[in-house]
């Protein structure tokens, strides 16, 4: 498939641990370069990923969780241009689950942000959740 950028975004509160924070997000995405932005009252975790690899656990999560028909749907409202950007829940993540999210209110420690950019969306999507009925 294309050139496909994975960018997943997360705040680390002063709560929060940040390896914890780290395997909430490993348990959605694999192969993942790390960086940390310290801001004012918190820390940013920021993953940035390369290829279809840095998708294959969601890809199976997908499957196992039987979502890809709400998933489908979650990535296409995301959809602008080339670039699919969407919302998980933290809390639910570290557990090994996927649930979508809202971008703000839904979790109280913030959500996962993730911003997928490839050239072709509708195929990435395709593949990660394609249609089940």
């Amino acid at each position: 498939m294309d050139q496909i950028k994975v960018q997943v975004e997360a705040d680390v509160n002063p709560t929060e641990n940040e390896d914890k924070v780290k395997v909430a997000v490993e348990n959605m995405f694999n192969n993942l370069n790390w960086e940390v932005k310290p801001l004012k009252q918190r820390s940013l975790l920021i993953g940035i990923g390369k290829g279809m690899d840095s998708l294959t656990r969601l890809h199976d999560l997908l499957r196992r969780e039987k979502i890809r028909d709400a998933a489908r749907g979650v990535f296409y409202d995301g959809l602008k241009g080339k670039d699919i950007v969407f919302y998980l829940n933290k809390q639910v993540a570290y557990v090994g689950h996927i649930s979508f999210s809202n971008p703000v209110g839904e979790s109280p420690l913030g959500p996962i942000k993730v911003k997928i950019e490839c050239d072709n969306p509708g195929k990435l999507i395709d593949w990660l959740a394609p249609r089940t009925v």
